[in-house]
């Protein structure tokens, strides 16, 4: 039988917080992750007492960090979850997050990411396990989105700089953010003219990778009444989605593959269509990304992204804000915090209160992030 959220007891996101996404720093993790932490508790209006659960997201900090970050809070004796999951980890810290105030065993649940480059060891699943792939000496990340960019560019006729206009849209929208790696607004000349890293693929069409932390506050109704929560903060989780990657019929395209049916499988238990979406955070560590998922999520027919693009249908103010943050491409991909930053940025955007950035009328928000291509979270959030 499959159990959607929809079915449980209803779950809220009600503070979110950041420590700005940056550059490697000799600011410490605990400094980080404090930071968005008790920026989403006031955001919410509470004290750290009142959290009775918590999940740490984090990709390249050593084990358990989460305990001697939470314990300059107050040593509560809370249960302290460590979530690793690629990319994904916010996203599946949030999911778990979710889960435990949907199902009674708490009422008020802190989903935190940290992350900082150089702290742990980063090694690929397969090659540990033993099971190498042939070219992983030949084909890394941005190698194989830039074979993307040139299948979507010869299967839908569109210009490789068409693409690169993704960039300029989240570098536009990254510079109207506080909490972004990249806060400067980039021309397509710019854009274009930035360092070759594979392909197509310049420096400024490719996610940075820094330090940063981002958290939030989920509860239950009934959190939100005995806590005094002021009534323009909650925002209903509607629908948590996950997968994992299975064999495909175009093996090259797995992760859009992938975000077509956890994006299915979302927008069905929410009850909801692609063309409601009002703001869209995807996973964009590369331009071509966007444009593929768009399309795999239905906001759009197969090879209309681009022109959609160019039209300024992605645009705030748009048909569906597409990474109003500025995307992993400007706000940055610190990988532990992504997904959850993601979260905030809609529940920011669904309250009206996300500044220059806001779409207006906003009350449908989706977050999307893909894993390695292994995994693939989807939330759905609404406000009414």
């Amino acid at each position: 039988m499959h159990r959607t959220l929809k079915d449980m007891r209803p779950v809220y996101v009600i503070g979110a917080g950041w420590h700005r996404y940056q550059p490697l720093s000799e600011e410490t993790y605990a400094t980080l992750g404090l930071a968005a932490v008790r920026g989403a508790l006031a955001d919410a209006g509470i004290e750290w007492p009142a959290v009775e659960s918590a999940y740490f997201a984090k990709a390249l900090l050593p084990m358990a960090p989460g305990r001697p970050m939470l314990r300059h809070l107050g040593a509560t004796g809370i249960p302290i979850m460590h979530v690793e999951n690629a990319s994904a980890s916010g996203s599946a810290a949030f999911r778990q997050a979710c889960m435990e105030v949907a199902s009674g065993i708490s009422d008020v649940v802190l989903a935190v990411g940290v992350d900082k480059p150089g702290n742990g060891p980063v090694a690929r699943g397969e090659a540990a396990c033993g099971i190498g792939h042939l070219a992983d000496d030949a084909i890394v990340p941005f190698t194989h989105f830039a074979l993307l960019a040139d299948q979507y560019a010869q299967r839908h006729g569109a210009a490789h700089e068409d693409i690169a206009r993704v960039a300029v849209k989240n570098h536009g929208n990254g510079a109207k953010n506080p909490h972004a790696h990249r806060q400067q607004p980039r021309t397509l000349d710019e854009v274009l003219a930035g360092r070759p890293v594979s392909g197509s693929l310049t420096t400024l069409q490719c996610c940075p990778v820094g330090e940063g932390a981002a958290a939030v506050i989920v509860a239950s109704e009934d959190a939100i009444r005995r806590l005094g929560v002021a009534g323009s903060k909650p925002v209903r989780v509607t629908a948590s989605a996950a997968r994992s990657q299975r064999l495909y019929d175009d093996a090259t395209r797995f992760d859009a593959n992938l975000t077509e049916e956890t994006t299915a499988m979302a927008l069905r238990d929410a009850g909801l269509r692609p063309n409601q979406v009002d703001v869209l955070e995807l996973h964009d560590a590369f331009s071509i990304e966007e444009v593929e998922y768009v399309e795999a999520m239905g906001l759009c027919a197969p090879g209309r992204a681009v022109p959609l693009l160019k039209e300024g249908a992605w645009d705030i103010g748009g048909q569906c804000a597409v990474n109003p943050s500025g995307g992993l491409i400007a706000m940055g991909h610190p990988i532990g915090p992504t997904g959850i930053g993601q979260i905030g940025e809609i529940a920011l955007q669904l309250r009206g209160e996300a500044g220059l950035r806001q779409h207006v009328g906003a009350r449908i928000g989706l977050a999307h992030m893909v894993g390695v291509g292994a995994v693939c979270y989807v939330h759905m959030l609404q406000r009414d």
